[in-house]
């Protein structure tokens, strides 16, 4: 089914849909590496220190620069709206608690002192968002005398103009806003396939070992491959984590590769029906 976008201008249209992706990548990437420190603080805990850092970093070179943002060159737009006037408000607010929660983070003693700082970053984030996405962003769209293109590509300037945004490739590859397209084939950068069924079939294959696990059928579609890359960016080199997926996630492996070339290995231990699991090694 197709979704209607309305917009005073087809550019503002082709906008909003950018802007929402944008966010929809933001929100799975922070909720992969979320989900990673959860389960390495339970598994790994020297895993978990490195996860608990990346997260950080993370927000510091993404999260928090994309809030500033919005504040400098979208959010002005509405608030002289009297009918965002005060929703405007509550969002700059939300932008303080979020700036918060990344320090409590950022001054946590240890990875399990800061899981639940991150978990309430997660689900404040994505409520943050949904937000943004459904009410700010569609009344921008929808106003003639307001260009949401123009707002963007001023707050996506900014961005790019700030160096705390020009770290890791894998930051500057998010804020470049590569789509994620479902269909991309494997005919070119495949992923090294190892191993069979890691055992668990008794083919003989390389018994499991206790790694942890990222079940994405759950996760809205929306960002659930840019969840996958989160929880991804978050594995230490000479680690693993096992990806749980509701078919062969052909398209996906052929992202990562086209992401990362020749970082991950993936074997295979469990090919459905009702569930795919795969063990994605960092090399």
């Amino acid at each position: 089914m197709s979704v209607l976008t309305l917009a005073s201008h087809p550019r503002d249209a082709t906008a909003l849909q950018s802007a929402e992706a944008h966010h929809a990548r933001l929100a799975g990437e922070l909720a992969g590496r979320v989900k990673m420190l959860l389960t390495a603080v339970d598994r790994d805990p020297s895993a978990a220190e490195k996860i608990h850092t990346g997260l950080v970093t993370f927000c510091d070179r993404s999260l928090l620069p994309h809030a500033a943002a919005e504040e400098a060159a979208l959010y002005p737009a509405a608030h002289r709206m009297p009918e965002a006037r005060l929703l405007i408000e509550s969002l700059i607010g939300e932008h303080r608690c979020l700036t918060a929660l990344v320090d409590a983070l950022r001054a946590a003693p240890s990875p399990a002192a800061a899981g639940a700082d991150a978990r309430a970053l997660q689900v404040l984030f994505e409520e943050h968002q949904a937000k943004e996405n459904g009410l700010v962003l569609p009344l921008l769209a929808v106003t003639p005398e307001i260009s949401l293109a123009e707002l963007l590509a001023d707050m996506h300037h900014r961005l790019a103009n700030d160096s705390s945004t020009k770290g890791s490739p894998e930051d500057r590859h998010n804020e470049e806003g590569h789509d994620m397209y479902e269909g991309q084939d494997m005919s070119e950068g495949q992923i090294e396939e190892t191993g069979g069924c890691g055992g668990v079939c008794g083919c003989g294959g390389a018994e499991e070992v206790d790694e942890p696990e990222l079940d994405v059928r759950d996760v809205p579609h929306a960002i659930r491959h840019a969840t996958v890359f989160g929880a991804l960016d978050a594995v230490p080199a000479g680690t693993a984590m096992v990806l749980i997926a509701h078919h062969d996630p052909l398209p996906l492996l052929a992202q990562i590769e086209q992401r990362n070339p020749g970082v991950f290995s993936v074997e295979y231990l469990e090919r459905g029906p009702e569930a795919w699991r795969l063990r994605l090694s960092h090399r």
